[in-house]
């Protein structure tokens, strides 16, 4: 469970990945859509996209010649779980750290990365 938890909390870590998880609580999304808001290459964006998926937080699957991004919405469970055992911490809630998320990331289309 420790390195499950090393991957999550390192997934999260990186603005941009935080950026493209405020992203996909919307909706499911291609990964070309993805990488449009970002000024960086495409692989760059998968780069990001495959931390995201070994750490569990999204999932990719290919339907024809698209691959689509979507968010697991399980996957902060483990977090949450170890985060409560300080007492200072509630269970994650979906609608929280999307609110959480939107006040870290105003504007999830810009990056310098």
């Amino acid at each position: 469970m420790t390195r499950d938890l090393d991957q999550v909390f390192a997934a999260l870590a990186d603005p941009t990945r935080r950026a493209i998880l405020t992203m996909l609580l919307e909706d499911d999304m291609a990964v070309t859509d993805v990488a449009e808001p970002f000024e960086m290459s495409l692989a760059a964006v998968s780069k990001h996209l495959g931390v995201l998926t070994a750490a569990g937080l999204i999932s990719q699957e290919k339907h024809g010649r698209v691959k689509w991004c979507k968010l697991e919405p399980d996957a902060l469970r483990a977090a949450s779980v170890w985060m409560q055992g300080f007492g200072q911490f509630e269970p994650v809630n979906l609608d929280a750290f999307e609110r959480f998320l939107a006040t870290e990331l105003p504007d999830a289309s810009g990056g310098d990365r």
